[in-house]
């Protein structure tokens, strides 16, 4: 009999006759204890068995928030600024540093001293323009000074001309070439991207996690009809034995922002509001996402929609107006953009998703010429792709509301996720890149006038269903013949918009 056992025994706890016989591990039955507290007066082995059992499941099922802002708020200055900039870009350019093209990179002050001389740089984009002629000029800078980065246009300069066209202010990159007088005409340009070797991670057993987005609840157009059928689904009510089968084994569900409508988005939003008081729009959520059975971990960001302010990072939705989501006991609140990792166990170090609602999704599909010519915001795999590549989530000032933090720049993409999920645009997506799974949430709201103006087309009531075991994906469509219809003509005024 254990030393801890004994202890039990001293404070009047009943012990099982089989226990006093047994050999129990200490550590084991003090954790029982810790658990159970004063409450504990009686300890058998079924109680161990179970503690054991549920100990297992919980390692198995874990969620560990690796990164969330929730910064108390603080007057920022000019210098908060700089700050950012500098923290951007000496973070960029230590990834950049690490390429092989890069070796031996010299500052650009000193390229003054090396007249017609090959050279390689790291520097911030802090200007764009172009030649009559179409070549493409960068004013290039770094701590040290700046410089003029030619890239002429010519049928042998085709790939490094085209990804030319698509930098952009701000964004940190590498660059080689030779210096002619002042300028270098740039024969190569690097970003600090996603590694080769990244590794495309696989979990050890069949486990689903489940990508929703911009649920809006509290519209007069939220898709009651489609969102119930997928809360049949989830709770094993609807499917076929195939689908209840995976229903029975999703361990995660992330929800991607925009969880409420909200109120005063955007002008006469009224009258397109079914719940006008936003803690009645939280309240409603709620009601929703406690349907969802209580063993799937939820995670949820918040979005432009939600309350709170629109500037990035954004803190989770202020309890005093959400506090009916805070409640719910399996719901994980992040800020927005926010890490965390899922899966975890003794022998699998789990997988990491980088969650980002999306506010700088539409600026990119309208302002880089190769996504804009390729569908603009029906390629959220192209911005998406395109974010990874810079390692950033809004490389250019001024492509989201972003709210300076002068001791960590919050939409660096400094951890490499296995899952990048976003959502804002309402197009339902899935891709790999470089051993990244990309995900765009589909949305939950029938498209509305608001949504027509703005150039959006959504791919609504879709879930994305990924296996963890085998990371392939599966997108399951809720959308009614109805609904369907109804989207048909709103694609037909957008398109006469255009």
């Amino acid at each position: 009999m254990g030393s801890a056992i004994n202890s039990l025994i001293e404070k009047g706890v009943l012990v099982s006759p089989e226990l006093i016989e047994q050999e129990i591990d200490d550590s084991l039955v003090k954790e029982i204890t810790d658990f159970f507290g004063d409450s504990l007066d009686y300890l058998d082995k079924e109680i161990i068995d179970n503690f054991q059992k549920q100990k297992t499941k919980e390692e198995e099922n874990k969620l560990i928030i690796t990164q969330t802002y929730n910064n108390p708020p603080k007057k920022r200055t000019y210098q908060d600024f700089v700050n950012v900039f500098n923290n951007r870009y000496n973070n960029i350019a230590s990834i950049l540093r690490t390429r092989r093209e890069l070796e031996g990179t010299t500052t650009i002050s000193r390229l003054k001293d090396m007249p017609n001389e090959r050279v390689s740089m790291i520097g911030m984009i802090q200007d764009k323009n172009y030649t009559k002629n179409q070549a493409i000029i960068l004013a290039l800078e770094d701590p040290t000074g700046i410089v003029t980065v030619i890239i002429r246009k010519d049928d042998n300069n085709k790939e490094l001309y085209d990804t030319a066209n698509d930098l952009v202010l701000d964004e940190v990159i590498g660059v080689t070439g030779k210096t002619s007088g002042n300028a270098v005409f740039a024969d190569n340009i690097i970003f600090p991207d996603i590694p080769l070797n990244k590794e495309l991670k696989k979990g050890p057993k069949e486990e689903y996690l489940v990508c929703l987005g911009d649920t809006h609840f509290g519209t007069n157009v939220f898709m009651e009809k489609e969102f119930r059928k997928f809360i049949d689904w989830i709770n094993c009510r609807a499917g076929s034995e195939e689908q209840k089968n995976v229903a029975r084994k999703v361990k995660y569900l992330v929800l991607t922002g925009d969880i409420v409508e909200g109120v005063g988005v955007y002008p006469s939003q009224e009258e397109d509001l079914e719940i006008k008081d936003i803690t009645e729009q939280y309240e409603e959520a709620a009601k929703w996402i406690k349907q969802i059975p209580s063993h799937i971990k939820i995670i949820i960001t918040t979005g432009n929609h939600d309350a709170g302010r629109l500037s990035e990072p954004q803190e989770p939705p202020p309890r005093e107006f959400s506090q009916a989501l805070w409640d719910i006991p399996n719901v994980t609140m992040i800020s927005n953009p926010g890490y965390v990792n899922i899966g975890k166990t003794k022998d699998f170090p789990g997988f990491d998703l980088l969650l980002y609602h999306g506010g700088s999704l539409i600026y990119y599909a309208d302002n880089i010429p190769s996504i804009r010519s390729a569908g603009g915001q029906k390629r959220s795999d192209l911005i998406m792709k395109f974010l990874l590549q810079r390692r950033h989530l809004a490389p250019t000032h001024g492509s989201t509301l972003y709210l300076p933090d002068a001791e960590k720049d919050y939409l660096l993409i400094d951890l490499v996720p296995d899952f990048f999920i976003t959502g804002h645009i309402h197009r339902s997506s899935v891709s790999d890149y470089r051993g990244v799974s990309m995900i765009n949430a589909s949305c939950w709201t029938e498209t509305t006038d608001d949504q027509v103006k703005r150039g959006l087309e959504p791919l609504p009531a879709r879930v994305t269903l990924i296996n963890l075991k085998t990371r392939q994906p599966k997108i399951m469509n809720y959308l009614t013949k109805e609904a369907k219809e109804k989207e048909q003509e709103k694609a037909k005024q957008a398109k006469q918009l255009d």
